[in-house]
């Protein structure tokens, strides 16, 4: 996979990108990594869009959900504080460079955030003065300084800009000489090697062709083919696809097809923006599971040479031990014979002779095969030491020592010997379990990294303004999230034939079941009660279970009576009220996965637990939502990793916050 876009890539995107975000107001900034923002922002009536931008590498807007942090770095915070509700102006490419220059108006005039998409990357905040306001890096260069204070100087051009060239400009190719055609027009362009190729493959002229060979003829191809390729970015007529392999992996993302890649299959696009999303998006899993492997094989292959030390310890050990007790079971067979070597070394020391003497006499009773000398081999006169051997076993024994003392030193090194044995077996056996522990993490978390392919964000429906939840019956309910909410859901989106609830209490959402003409069933009449019981102030004061009644529409009024009057939310309930004791207050939190979109639900357990694939139980407490939250996140993360279903990293704590009634509660199951 290509990791980063090209001259091309950024020329067919600018168009797109520029027509979709032109005039939206930038909502917030996120700093996702060291070299990646995500930009929410927003138009009326539209969808709520995210560009996605990475330094050095990418930019596009993204329908993938992703996970922002808790504190954002400085940059972020600088850029938030001079582009947040700044208006998204143009999108340009400045003389087909790998840039990309986005204007923003704020109230302190023109802000240029330009991003520069070649090398290391970078990310620069320009005033409107034309000065670095703050970038992302800040080098000091040959060519140019990226300093803040001074002003902006752009990168010096890679090449000519293919968009501007004239024929008569190509006649430069002849002038480099004996270099191959292909590295020519890369350097003369200013583009990367894979649309050099495509132009002459078009222009069917040889790659490795010499610049001084070339025909008028063939340049006058070459220049059509260039102007041709062009032509198809400035008219707009993309036709975006992601390349791939026979077996399906990702090798390319383009905006039209290519000469190079016609015997590939691709997948098709309406939207360049579309095509780059979702190659990038899996480039970014690949990336991980690669780091995941690569880390882990690091750690296996010292562990596996941690294995082999210890194996020849064991081995060594062993045959130490062995050798060190078969020499004191020989010293113990030979002891006549061997008490007479040493008794016959230290009686000839005794009258006078060298060790020297002693040695060469010993020598020659051996080859008279006289049988106490026939185990001798040579005398260490230095260290007292006569070095004997058995049946081709090598030993020494101390002159200064008794038979029954030597024997005694080689068991003791056979019991040292075999005591290391034990610890080097018990090592061995430890490398060995982490060995094979290391292999199931890295299976695990391989699996966990290919599981983590962002998930794409769901477009939310009308209802989900409200507080809501699908029954286990599969009626919609809908309840106030605040007073504003509350009065909108009666009035607006309340029908005749629909069931409202309300708990009996002060300070509680109005909860509508919408019946379609349908008569709900019990269960289901019996969780919109718990929806509104659990959501009520009787949560916040902790109480186990309060009383729930519910009326027909008809019934809300919102005409107080003389000199009344009524707060924005609330409604005079008229007539007969249809009590539900002693409803218990409980809430469950799931995670549903449908079409490998991962959402949270919330609202009755059993209701929840019909849709969810994995869900927690609340119930009343003390503990904080920013606390509860991450409990919940994570409880929802192990049990949706033990059903191999799509895991919770990208899901936002704010999401599962909006489902704890005020702010607070306990995890019961």
């Amino acid at each position: 996979m290509k990791s980063e876009m090209t001259s091309f890539d950024i020329a067919a995107l600018v168009p797109e990108l520029d027509s979709a975000v032109r005039d939206a107001r930038i909502e917030n900034i996120y700093q996702l990594g060291s070299k990646t923002l995500l930009f929410r922002l927003h138009q009326p009536n539209q969808p709520t869009l995210q560009l996605l931008i990475e330094a050095g590498k990418r930019a596009h807007l993204t329908s993938f959900v992703m996970s922002k942090p808790l504190t954002p770095p400085a940059f972020c915070m600088a850029l938030r504080k001079y582009l947040r509700n700044g208006r998204i102006r143009s999108v340009q490419q400045p003389d087909f460079e790998r840039v990309l220059s986005i204007q923003i108006d704020t109230r302190e005039g023109m802000f240029s955030l330009v991003t520069e998409l070649f090398g290391d990357g970078n990310i620069i905040l320009v005033n409107p003065r034309g000065a670095i306001q703050y970038a992302l890096a800040y080098r000091e260069m040959r060519d140019r300084n990226v300093l803040r204070g001074e002003k902006y100087q752009p990168a010096p051009v890679s090449g000519r800009n293919p968009f501007k060239i004239s024929r008569q400009d190509f006649n430069e190719l002849t002038r480099f000489g004996q270099l191959e055609v292909v590295r020519a027009l890369t350097k003369l362009l200013g583009i990367g090697g894979l649309y050099s190729e495509e132009i002459l493959l078009r222009a069917k002229v040889d790659k490795n062709t010499l610049c001084e060979a070339l025909t008028q003829e063939q340049i006058d191809t070459i220049y059509a083919e260039t102007r041709a390729l062009t032509a198809r970015v400035t008219d707009m007529k993309t036709e975006p696809r992601i390349v791939t392999d026979e077996k399906g992996e990702f090798l390319d993302v383009v905006a039209f097809p290519l000469m190079k890649y016609s015997g590939l299959s691709r997948k098709p696009f309406k939207f360049f923006n579309e095509a780059l999303d979702e190659y990038y998006s899996k480039a970014v899993t690949d990336e991980k599971t690669a780091k995941t492997e690569t880390r882990f094989a690091r750690e296996l292959a010292r562990l596996q040479r941690t294995l082999e030390d210890q194996e020849r310890t064991l081995e060594d050990s062993k045959k130490i031990a062995e050798q060190n007790k078969l020499i004191g079971d020989l010293i113990y067979a030979h002891f006549s014979e061997l008490q007479q070597l040493i008794q016959y070394a230290t009686e000839s020391k005794e009258k006078g002779k060298t060790w020297e003497q002693i040695s060469s006499e010993m020598e020659k009773e051996k080859k008279t095969q006289h049988q106490p000398f026939m185990c001798f081999q040579s005398l260490d006169a230095k260290h007292r030491i006569l070095n004997g051997a058995f049946d081709n076993t090598s030993f020494s024994l101390d002159l200064t020592r008794s038979i029954p003392a030597n024997a005694a030193e080689y068991y003791e090194r056979a019991k040292k010997a075999a005591r290391k044995l034990e610890g080097a077996q018990k090592a061995f056996f430890d490398t060995r379990m982490k060995i094979d522990e290391l292999q199931k993490r890295l299976e695990t978390e391989t699996e966990a990294a290919q599981v983590e392919v962002p998930q794409k964000r769901r477009e939310k429906a009308w209802f989900e303004k409200f507080r809501w939840f699908r029954s286990s019956d599969g009626f919609l309910v809908l309840g106030g999230r605040d007073a504003t909410t509350n009065e909108i859901l009666v009035k607006k989106h309340t029908e005749p034939t629909d069931i409202v609830f309300h708990a009996d209490v002060a300070g509680a959402p109005f909860v509508v079941i919408k019946t379609e003409g349908k008569t709900p069933p019990e269960q289901t009449m019996l969780e919109a009660a718990q929806q509104a019981a659990s959501y009520s102030k009787a949560w916040r004061e902790m109480l186990p279970a309060v009383d729930v009644f519910w009326v027909r529409p008809e019934q809300l009024s919102k005409t107080p009576p003389s000199g009344q009057f009524l707060e924005k939310g609330a409604f005079i309930v008229l007539g007969k009220k249809n009590n539900i004791r002693s409803v218990a207050l409980r809430i469950a939190i799931g995670l549903a996965v449908k079409e490998n979109l991962a959402s949270i639900i919330g609202g009755p357990p059993e209701a929840v637990k019909k849709q969810a694939d994995v869900s927690v139980d609340l119930i009343p407490g003390k503990e904080r939502s920013s606390v509860l939250a991450k409990q919940v996140r994570k409880l929802l993360t192990e049990r949706s990793y033990r059903l191999k279903r799509v895991p919770l990293p990208e899901i936002q704590l704010q999401e599962i916050q909006g489902f704890i009634p005020y702010g607070q509660g306990e995890i019961t199951a």
